[in-house]
């Protein structure tokens, strides 16, 4: 809020329908900011054509996507997005399974779960 494009932003996120995720990987700020591209488009379309933004951004404040520039913020915008998650649950309980590989995916909900212990794989 405040900055002088706030508006327009808060206009175009309100536009249409949104989907927010929680990317779980060791690198996730980072590698995900590298598959967004730049957030100028006009930068992104030259030097990244490939990237999201490349490909898709419009301007400079619909640029198609958004992604976290830290891990603090990521947990405050998994907290805004996400009031139900327990980060520290995450990390203590479902994480370690998730390295062991203990994954499957819920194609009706669109999302990877952690097996849970003595949960078997839904098939």
């Amino acid at each position: 809020a405040g900055r002088f494009f706030y508006q327009r932003l808060v206009e175009f996120m309100a536009s249409g329908p949104m989907w927010a995720y929680i990317l779980a990987h060791e690198n996730a700020v980072p590698l995900w900011r590298s598959l967004m591209g730049p957030t100028k488009v006009f930068r992104a379309r030259h030097s990244d054509p490939d990237s999201i933004r490349g490909a898709y951004g419009l301007t400079d404040t619909r640029n198609t996507t958004h992604g976290s520039d830290s891990p603090a913020s990521a947990s405050r915008e998994i907290a805004f997005f996400f009031p139900e998650f327990n980060e520290q649950r995450w990390y203590e309980q479902d994480e370690p399974r998730l390295r062991r590989g203990q994954v499957f995916y819920s194609p009706e909900e669109r999302v990877h779960r952690v097996l849970q212990a003595g949960e078997a794989e839904v098939t």
